[in-house]
């Protein structure tokens, strides 16, 4: 699964990296602990209008999809009972009532420096940092969706909001974790973001950069999602050896 990133790249410089429109609505600077409901960049392929060519797009989203079946709570918010949907198995989007309406037009990639897995017992795991070792981001497959309260104007703007793929883990993750976000290449980001073409589910079988990402044990103080800053990523610091009773 996917259920804490780091994502360091300003969205303007992302975006200019990408030759994207950047669309996003804030810049919160350096996080290295995203965590679910987190406001995160994603990137899109959309029209302005029906007739023109559709363009390559950043824009702001919440972090945990919620489909628009979902009913509001009192306050107008999406009803806190529902599921928070941060990930989505690669197996089941064209399927799943939740994604399959998001998995024919709305499919978008989610970027980021890296994720984090915990291996280990419970109560003594280890964190791992998963990242792309050339230094550039990684582009996670994701979907999105919009939702509005039941009796929301409708010139209100939605919620806008996105889940991760995931996929059966490979190579040295899989000693990680059983799973990981489904990478997406460049080569590949068009054929996955077209919004007027069905999903090419060829690409939910793929590892796209599996060849680009490494692994390192980093600091237990990413288990709090109230710690945040670049010690967070940083290759643990080796434990002092216990001596031993003769």
């Amino acid at each position: 699964m996917c259920g804490r990133f780091a994502v360091t790249t300003d969205p303007a410089l992302l975006a200019e990296k990408i030759k994207a429109i950047d669309e996003t609505t804030t810049d919160p600077g350096p996080n290295y602990n995203v965590a679910p409901t987190t406001t995160v960049s994603t990137v899109v392929t959309r029209h302005s209008d029906p007739d023109d060519e559709a363009t390559r797009r950043l824009r702001s989203m919440r972090w945990g999809l919620i489909p628009p079946w979902v009913k509001s709570g009192e306050d107008g918010t999406p009803d806190s009972k529902s599921p928070l949907l941060i990930n989505a198995r690669a197996e089941k989007v064209t399927t799943s009532p939740a994604f399959r309406s998001s998995a024919k037009s709305k499919r978008c990639l989610v970027p980021m420096d890296g994720w984090y897995e915990w291996k280990g017992a419970k109560g003594a795991k280890t964190p791992f940092f998963m990242y792309g070792a050339d230094g550039e981001p990684l582009f996670m497959a994701g979907l999105w969706t919009t939702w509005r309260p039941k009796d929301a104007p409708r010139e209100a703007p939605p919620l806008v909001s996105c889940t991760i793929i995931t996929t059966d883990a490979a190579g040295p993750l899989a000693e990680i974790h059983d799973r990981m976000p489904l990478t997406i290449s460049a080569a590949d980001w068009d054929r996955w973001l077209d919004p007027d073409a069905p999903m090419d589910e060829g690409l939910l079988r793929g590892h796209g950069d599996l060849d680009r990402i490494d692994v390192r044990e980093v600091s237990r103080l990413v288990n709090s999602v109230r710690n945040n800053g670049p010690e967070l990523i940083a290759p643990a610091e080796p434990q002092p050896e216990q001596a031993t009773l003769l």
